[in-house]
């Protein structure tokens, strides 16, 4: 789901982001103006309900639109990346209260306008209280905490899976492999943040000319491909060091590494969109069928950002319990498929009806996350 202009997005919360139509007339009834001196005009509909307004940026410079709460600040409806001299529709169900508009236009302080009360006791949309970039600095010094106490486990783990690849014990190295990736695959808010490391730690070879055998393709997946594919400790010596010398790289540089605020938020979707892009779909399968263990480690990730963001997320996103309770049903199936033994079910060999309820698990999941992204983008209330 588009979360930066261009698209309508209405959220459980009814928080909306208003799309790029736009029009030359917009009709006086319903006109709300924009410019450097003035925001939104007086309006004052006889009674709640579903109403659109046509908002016209008057002004010569961009300008972000929010129909707020005046008291909270809270916002109910908003356009971003709206150009000068442009118009777009707001449509948005007002109940019993009371509303402004408040303007914010690239370089100029931000303009609040005349306040309009709505009588009666009906109610309308649901307003959510902006996050702000101070709001996120807490959150993200502790997910950054959470990276870091990762990456020394991983340091460990890729440590133990290279000595065994060294000493030519590929039994031992294919038990140490998995957890090692686990681990990685935990740290999914992170993965911008990491750069090129990321693509030598855990690259695939898609695009890459010769793919498996391209010696370009590096990281877990390349030593995974080995392992399963009756390659010798010989031809995996190499991959194996590179991999151990760009984790150690990689936890070096991490401390002077910043993850983006916005990252955040979005993450908390994109993490399980790559699993069933990537890993319920077997794609990222090369040999040892564990793309499902794989899954429940992109939950516990997902896990992991959704409690860190927690005490700004409570109070702003009603729907919550269905993120919690979507992800309980899809780590029960996933986990379903581990056996007795502690090995995984892979992808390929699941039966047709186990695969639709993982796949619609994980489709339910990504639904009631998705507003997340939205909510956490850091927004200028000044």
């Amino acid at each position: 789901m588009p979360v930066r202009g261009g698209w309508l997005v209405a959220i459980s919360l009814a928080l909306v982001i208003v799309g790029s139509a736009c029009s030359s007339a917009p009709a006086e009834s319903n006109r709300v103006a924009v410019s450097t001196g003035a925001c939104g005009g007086r309006w004052q509909p006889s009674t709640p309900g579903w109403r659109t307004f046509e908002v016209y940026n008057g002004s010569t410079a961009g300008a972000e639109v929010e129909l707020i709460n005046p008291a909270s600040g809270a916002i109910y409806a908003l356009i971003e990346g709206m150009g000068p001299a442009t118009t777009r529709p707001m449509r948005i169900d007002l109940g019993s209260g009371s509303y402004a508009f408040r303007c914010l236009i690239e370089d100029t302080d931000a303009i609040t306008g005349p306040v309009t009360r709505i009588p009666g006791h009906r109610r309308g949309a649901s307003a959510i209280v902006p996050v702000t970039i101070a709001d996120l600095l807490g959150p993200a010094r502790e997910y950054h905490a959470y990276v870091t106490a990762g990456l020394r486990v991983l340091t460990r783990q890729t440590g133990t899976l290279v000595r065994d690849i060294q000493r030519g014990d590929l039994a031992a190295a294919r038990a140490a492999w998995l957890p090692a990736h686990l681990t990685y695959e935990r740290l999914g808010a992170a993965y911008g943040t990491f750069g090129d490391f990321d693509n030598k730690i855990d690259g695939r070879p898609d695009g890459l000319a010769g793919g498996v055998a391209s010696p370009h393709f590096t990281g877990f997946y390349r030593l995974e491909y080995g392992l399963w594919h009756g390659q010798s400790a010989a031809e995996l010596r190499g991959p194996a060091g590179r991999l151990a010398r760009a984790v150690r790289g990689l936890r070096a540089a991490f401390p002077q590494m910043e993850i983006a605020l916005l990252d955040l938020g979005l993450r908390t979707h994109e993490i399980l969109e790559n699993a069933l892009q990537f890993q319920l779909t077997g794609h990222d399968d090369y040999g040892s069928g564990t793309t499902l263990a794989t899954t429940a480690a992109n939950i516990t990730g997902t896990r992991e950002l959704l409690r860190i963001l927690h005490p700004l997320l409570i109070t702003r996103y009603r729907n919550l319990p269905a993120v919690d309770s979507s992800l309980d049903l899809l780590r029960r199936l996933v986990d379903a498929e581990r056996t007795p033994g502690g090995r995984w079910v892979p992808v390929r060999n699941l039966g047709t009806i186990t695969r639709e309820r993982i796949d619609a698990a994980a489709g339910q999941a990504l639904q009631v996350l998705a507003p997340i992204a939205v909510i956490f983008e850091p927004r200028r209330t000044q």
